[in-house]
């Protein structure tokens, strides 16, 4: 039975103070709506079990990032962030969207400026690995276009590709940690120009390939809707005819679409 002489709690009302108690780590709301003779602290089963299992979703997610900064911090920035960030769908493989830039303004992170940067990389797997799959573009389907039709129109972009522009060389990082290649660790040079990536999901795994500017700069406007004439602009000096095949043939694109509802392609693949 509950404490005499309270009212009873709404639905709403127990998950407003189980939240608090779980998450916050605040019990005091929750001790009112607990049956008489029931401690709060046995509330922490639920507290651990949540913690546990999304800190150990993370620890899937981002492999490279663990090593980097050990076991015992890794635990300690991932309950800040769970704290800050509850999943917002049972589906866990989908979690941890907003780990990078937390771990960019995290402030005991501060002396590893490349960490965030490691961490997006390292989504961008993450989401290739998990993407749906998709088929690609039919070809066919863009011949018969008109010039016009084919300057204004834009590509949608596979769900396993990702792009990502750093200031440090994130991908060898990445590579050294996950290999415990202590000496490519030490060889490395972080000041080094910005490096542009492409993610992507192939036959057999995941392909992190680093590309020149101007052609990541091409590809990253296409894969953000614009049309070919804008995409070219946003890229100096590329040759777009051999690009676009390339990124065509790998099957880098799933449908083409000439306006906001009007897609060039089979409805299985948009």
């Amino acid at each position: 039975m509950l404490n005499a002489g309270l009212r009873m709690p709404t639905l709403l009302d127990l998950q407003r103070v189980m939240r608090a108690s779980i998450v916050q780590h605040d019990a005091s709301a929750m001790v009112e709506a607990l049956a008489v003779g029931v401690e709060p602290g046995r509330l922490d089963i639920y507290r651990n079990t949540i913690f546990s299992g999304l800190t150990r979703a993370l620890r899937l997610a981002f492999p490279a990032v663990e090593r980097l900064v050990g076991d015992d911090f890794f635990a300690g920035a991932a309950a800040a962030f769970i704290r800050e960030h509850l999943p917002g769908a049972a589906y866990l493989d989908h979690y941890g969207g907003e780990f990078p830039d937390f771990l960019s303004g995290f402030p005991p992170a501060a002396s590893l400026p490349y960490l965030g940067d490691v961490a997006k990389l390292e989504w961008a797997v993450n989401r290739a690995l998990h993407a749906p799959d998709k088929i690609p573009l039919d070809l066919s389907q863009l011949m018969g276009l008109s010039l016009e039709d084919q300057q204004r129109g834009s590509f949608r972009v596979h769900p396993s590709v990702g792009l990502l522009r750093s200031d440090f060389p994130v991908d060898e990082i990445w590579r050294a940690v996950l290999d415990a290649d202590d000496q490519a660790l030490a060889k490395l040079d972080l000041a080094t120009e910005p490096n542009f990536l492409l993610v992507e999901r192939g036959v057999s795994d995941v392909a992190v390939t680093r590309l020149q500017g101007p052609a990541w700069q091409f590809l990253d406007a296409l894969c953000r809707g614009e049309s070919l004439p804008s995409a070219i602009d946003c890229a100096t000096d590329v040759d777009a005819p051999s690009l676009l095949a390339e990124h065509l043939a790998s099957g880098r694109f799933i449908a083409f679409l000439l306006d906001a509802n009007g897609a060039v392609a089979p409805p299985e693949a948009a």
